[in-house]
């Protein structure tokens, strides 16, 4: 008998204690006590893949094989390792079992009893409602975390700021990285001056080769407009100022209309949450095109100016421009 392996981990942190090679144990005992033959080409892995989609490299190569009538029998820990969702397990378990191939749980054998069929069923309810309830609860307490000051909102740090790589999401940890942020000074000093526009400060980044956020040479506006409004260049951090939305069409035929994201939609600055205090760039003041009389302070601008000015840094490194527009 030709004899399949599943395992599944969610997330890469479970994969590095070893989650996973207790899964592999388990089965492995399984496969020995039934005299089944172990081959670890036989076995399909998905570390760090979510258990709510489908779309897991593990799983797609063991269900071409399966198609092509390769094994014989699927032997799995759990219903839970092969899909989070019921409606999901129902799938692939037909799937195989109209390949010819047995789907096999370790920890529960099931068979076409309907005691056992309905067993399944509640199974799969359940760990959807588990998954639901695990989320809602890490949901919280991140928030809360961020409320306390104790951990950044970001996957990835804004360009011109550098973390400590063993604590990635430390507040204390985040430093100021030297030519970035004279790139970034000279963004907020230039943008302003009469006559220039994002296009035009995009192109003399690109003709000075200056290097993107992404390790690329070629600046587009959107990057430059996502540094000249992003307020944390001013030393705060804030939480929430975009929120996702559903899609108004379906990207994939195993999500229904609304249920997949559509992207995300910038908030209003009221539903901001200050959560940590980083290295400042600049300071926070409104741009405007008549700064008002000489010695007054600059008028407020509507919110949809907002910028930052007035680098703290000595502008004109890059461009040589006069800082006269800036007030002290």
């Amino acid at each position: 008998m030709k004899v399949a392996m599943y395992v599944r981990v969610s997330t890469y942190r479970q994969a590095l204690t070893q989650t996973i090679e207790q899964q592999i144990q388990l089965l492995y005992e399984h496969s020995q006590g039934h005299g089944w033959c172990w081959c670890e080409d036989h076995l399909f892995r998905d570390d760090g893949y979510s258990g709510t989609s489908l779309r897991r490299p593990g799983l797609d190569r063991l269900r071409d094989q399966v198609r092509s009538a390769a094994f014989d029998r699927v032997i799995i820990t759990a219903p839970d390792r092969l899909a989070r969702n019921y409606v999901h397990q129902m799938l692939l378990v037909e799937e195989f079992e109209r390949a010819g191939c047995q789907v096999e749980f370790v920890d529960r054998p099931m068979s076409h009893d309907p005691h056992d069929q309905l067993l399944l069923q509640i199974r799969g309810a359940v760990a959807e409602y588990e998954r639901s309830l695990i989320a809602e609860r890490m949901r919280r307490g991140r928030r809360q975390k961020y409320q306390a000051g104790g951990l950044l909102p970001w996957t990835r740090p804004p360009y011109g700021y550098r973390v400590d790589p063993s604590r990635p999401r430390d507040p204390a940890g985040v430093r100021l990285e030297p030519g970035e942020k004279a790139v970034v000074a000279e963004l907020f000093a230039s943008y302003p001056q009469e006559g220039q526009s994002l296009k035009k400060v995009t192109t003399h980044l690109i003709e000075l080769q200056i290097p993107t956020p992404s390790g690329r040479t070629r600046w587009n506006q959107a990057t430059v407009r996502g540094i000249l409004t992003n307020p944390v260049y001013t030393g705060t951090v804030y939480l929430g100022r975009s929120r996702p939305v559903q899609a108004r069409q379906r990207h994939s035929a195993l999500q229904a209309i609304g249920r997949d994201r559509g992207g995300h939609i910038q908030t209003s600055q009221e539903e901001w949450m200050a959560v940590t205090q980083v290295p400042a760039l600049v300071r926070k003041a409104a741009i405007c095109s008549d700064p008002g009389e000489t010695g007054s302070e600059p008028a407020i601008c509507p919110p949809q100016q907002y910028c930052l000015s007035l680098s703290l840094t000595r502008p004109g490194q890059l461009w040589n421009l006069s800082p006269g527009l800036y007030w002290p």
